[in-house]
């Protein structure tokens, strides 16, 4: 790789992360905006996009997004189930126009069995999540009093209007098993045979054939949350592995898609990109008198499907969006991101770590930040930059570059030499945190105005890479157990 493209490609680092300005350390998109932290339900938190580099399943890219942050394992009785009145979504734009191609649609349901134990002479509903063992097979829930299950379509076109077609099993099957969450060690005595059981072989129409996953999986990001949020209360120039990952026993819910790469991409250019959004129906009007046992929900939903939750790059709205536009962007799609120019053109999060550090974290001092712009709206020019790009946010992946095996990755990914990662695309191991601080605090910029200590190795003290993550799909490992 050219000097020139390795600067360019490391100025994209600056646009997804270092338009986050620099504040690594908010978990990303874990209760980012106002209105979502009031449905955590359809809080997008993570998204991943990589060339699946599980062996033999190189001709594939996983799609990841997380949902539902925070769970604390111990999270009874109701746990984690997803939002059946909404729909979760993920949206590929290849062809660079800023408008989604092909959406994978997921839509949730509750199946209750309303188990009920004998009390005298009266056989009476139990107020617990299960009543007896879960698993090792999918099948194996008789116990179990709530499950969800889900439903995949792929819609070519827009989102809304497009053609639509179900996402089957490869027996034919259209309705997909989400396990139970992991309620403890007595209840699912072996909890990742359990889980495994529900990844599923599936047939995407005119596409061929992949596999799907949604399940609760144990939190992935790696991020120093309580001290970023006390004014940056770390340490910036200390070690990088100097705390564990404090929000590393908690879980999240991830919805996990393996697509052929043919799937995905048009024939002319092999760079994709993509965002996860969530959306309910616009009017809820409560329900006073619920009773399932005559259908009659919490809450009556109608009208049209609106977004409430948006995510691509990660960290974009937590600390490059201002307060007061936090909620507008989650409901906004890319091709209307010009309205947020000003966010990335001066961005404000600079300035405030130069206060608070007093000279030792400078980023440049160059407005308006025009490196970031062309960065951040449009991937790379020689890496993941589509031709005839229309500029938005979203994350970019050049899917001709191969995946590394997971003992080669760098956690630093472009930042380290190694292409196959973030910002093309990021994987599970990628530190972003760090990718970010370094580049936005003005890592490559070459001018003399910007002080020498622009080039710190900045860091938040807590370390992730590939090694914390599985080796086969979907990844993410099986969760922190609410009980041992």
């Amino acid at each position: 790789m050219s000097s020139s493209i390795r600067r360019a490609v490391l100025a994209a680092v600056a646009a997804g992360t270092a338009l986050t300005a620099g504040l690594p350390a908010q978990a990303s998109s874990h209760r980012e905006a106002p209105f979502i932290t009031t449905m955590p339900r359809v809080d997008g938190t993570d998204f991943y996009m990589f060339r699946s580099y599980e062996g033999g399943r190189d001709g594939f890219v996983t799609l990841i997004a997380n949902y539902l942050p925070l769970q604390d394992p111990y999270g009874g009785p109701n746990y984690f189930d997803l939002e059946s009145d909404a729909i979760y979504e993920i949206h590929v734009d290849n062809n660079g126009d800023a408008r989604e191609d092909l959406t994978f649609r997921f839509n949730f349901a509750d199946v209750v069995a309303d188990l009920k134990v004998p009390v005298g002479d009266q056989m009476v509903s139990v107020p617990l999540k299960n009543i007896g063992g879960i698993g090792p097979g999918q099948n194996d829930t008789d116990a179990l009093n709530v499950r969800q299950s889900y439903t995949i379509d792929f819609i070519q076109g827009n989102r809304r209007s497009g053609n639509s077609r179900s996402i089957t099993s490869n027996s034919g099957e259209t309705q997909f098993r989400k396990p139970a969450d992991y309620i403890g060690t007595k209840s699912l005595g072996n909890y990742e045979t359990y889980a495994r059981d529900h990844i599923y072989d599936v047939v995407i129409p005119g596409c061929g054939s992949g596999r799907a996953f949604v399940g609760q999986r144990k939190e992935g990001f790696a991020v120093n949350l309580g001290p970023v949020f006390d004014l940056v209360n770390l340490n910036p120039l200390g070690p990088p592995n100097a705390i564990p990952n404090p929000i590393g026993n908690q879980n999240i819910t991830t919805l996990a898609l393996e697509v052929p790469i043919s799937c995905l991409t048009r024939s002319n250019d092999p760079i994709i990109g993509a965002w996860t959004t969530a959306s309910l129906r616009q009017a809820r009007i409560l329900n006073p008198k619920p009773n399932f046992d005559n259908n009659r929900r919490p809450q009556v939903s109608g009208g049209a499907w609106t977004q409430v939750s948006r995510l691509s790059a990660p960290l974009v709205n937590e600390v490059v969006i201002g307060l007061k536009d936090k909620d507008r962007f989650n409901a906004s799609q890319p091709r209307d991101d010009a309205q947020f120019a000003t966010y990335v053109t001066n961005p404000t999060l600079p300035e405030l770590l130069e206060i608070l550090f007093n000279g030792v974290a400078v980023a440049p001092n160059l407005f308006p930040r025009t490196d970031l712009v062309a960065a951040f709206l449009t991937g790379v020019q020689g890496l993941n930059q589509p031709a005839n790009v229309q500029p938005a946010e979203m994350m970019r992946l050049n899917t001709s570059i191969a995946a590394k095996p997971a003992g080669n990755q760098h956690t630093l990914g472009v930042l380290g030499g190694d292409t196959s990662g973030f910002p093309n695309g990021r994987r599970p191991g990628d530190d972003v945190v760090d990718i970010e601080l370094r580049v936005a605090m003005g890592a490559l910029i070459q001018d003399a105005t910007v002080a020498p200590n622009n080039k710190a190795p900045l860091t938040d003290g807590t370390p992730v890479s590939a090694a914390d993550f599985d080796e086969r799909f979907p990844y993410l490992r099986s969760p922190s157990p609410g009980a041992k």
